[in-house]
């Protein structure tokens, strides 16, 4: 069936996440319709590494936009647009027919954490944050490729384009490869004129792959139509307009209100990870620091970026903390749920004395990222 000549006054948002694969529908006005989830997972096989099934992330992503379809009367006919956005970094591997070349590298993966304590030895990090504005950690693209073309260059052999999560749901909806200038200036690009930068794949030893680099755009000006295999996955008409939106933490800045003309606002993000971000009105007025961390990201607004600090691990402290509460548990023959063990926790911690102890939140095997990079920090606790 396709979407045209139908009057459309709902538009929906597709967020793949870490933990969760979601989907909001709203109407017109902004107001909250319907949202559908399904609970994301990742696989650890060792070694720092981290990875996705990919063809379940689309699974996934389907399955939330059909069950969308079972909240709201006559949903395929009257959306609008679907705008797609979801968690940064990593490294999705497609080949020349759109399928997966391996398990996708989350941000979370430290494989290549000896490469980055290596460019940063060579002075060539330095280099790559002049053009970026973005500290180069083991959870971006730029360092896990060239750990692919060292260790694993078969791999590389057979990839037609190295995408993110979002691009990758973007192509199985629309059949194009594409990414948006957030993700792909950071990662590869000059923040000051939003393009991919030659410079920057020299300094990381990537020159040759540049064909692997999927070509930018911009979803606030640019969509593409639902493809009729897509459109059969997800119950929706074919042609329905997709946007490619920026990246997660960009999308939710906007969202938050980041971008107030005249006002000097802020906004952090508490998730798996945490985000703390400042608008910048032009790229002239951005402050690079001395020591390379954080990230410069294209703002979905002409001339606007934003300066963002990152901690590598924010909920995955607590994350740890109910686990070994559920352990704990289990010794003593029960069985305690995530809620109950956070609800159990929470009058504890605020009972407690302040700084009876303190505790250095780097939790994951990929140390910290901001405000510094150190692939060897580790969580602690201190008296």
């Amino acid at each position: 069936m396709s979407a045209n000549g139908m009057n459309r006054d709902i538009i929906i948002g597709i967020d793949a996440g870490t933990s969760v694969m979601k989907a909001v529908a709203f109407d017109l006005d902004g107001r909250q319709l319907a949202m559908t989830a399904r609970p994301n997972s990742y696989a650890e096989p060792g070694g720092g590494a981290v990875e996705q099934d990919m063809a379940r992330t689309w699974s996934d992503a389907a399955a939330v936009l059909a069950e969308m379809g079972e909240r709201i009367d006559r949903l395929a006919s009257r959306l609008a647009v679907i705008g797609v956005t979801g968690q940064g970094d990593g490294t999705w591997l497609v080949d020349r027919d759109g399928e997966p070349v391996a398990p996708a590298w989350l941000w979370l993966d430290s494989r290549a954490a000896g490469i980055v304590e290596e460019l940063e030895a060579s002075g060539a990090r330095k280099r790559l944050y002049h053009y970026t504005g973005c500290g180069l950690n083991a959870c971006q693209q730029g360092a896990h490729l060239l750990w692919l073309e060292r260790h694993a260059p078969e791999l590389l052999a057979r990839t037609d384009k190295a995408m993110h999560c979002k691009d990758w749901l973007y192509l199985k909806l629309t059949g194009v490869r594409a990414t948006d200038r957030s993700e792909g200036t950071f990662t590869f690009g000059d923040f000051r004129n939003r393009e991919y930068a030659d410079a920057v794949l020299d300094a990381l030893g990537l020159g040759a792959r540049r064909d692997l680099l999927p070509d930018m755009l911009d979803g606030s000006t640019t969509v593409h139509s639902l493809t009729a295999d897509a459109a059969r996955a997800t119950g929706l008409l074919e042609g329905t307009p997709v946007s490619l939106g920026f990246l997660d933490v960009v999308c939710t800045g906007l969202g938050a209100g980041l971008y107030a003309p005249g006002k000097d606002v802020g906004c952090s993000i508490v998730g798996t990870t945490s985000m703390h971000m400042r608008l910048v009105d032009d790229p002239a007025k951005v402050v690079l620091d001395d020591t390379p961390s954080g990230y410069t990201m294209p703002f979905p607004v002409p001339g606007h970026l934003t300066r963002m600090q990152s901690n590598m691990a924010a909920t995955l402290n607590i994350d740890w903390i109910v686990d070994r509460i559920r352990e704990g548990a289990a010794l003593l023959g029960l069985e305690v749920s995530r809620r109950d063990a956070l609800m159990t926790l929470d009058p504890q911690v605020l009972g407690a004395r302040p700084a009876a102890a303190l505790y250095h939140p780097y939790i994951h095997e990929a140390g910290e990222r901001g405000p510094f990079v150190d692939v060897a920090a580790r969580a602690q606790f201190m008296n």
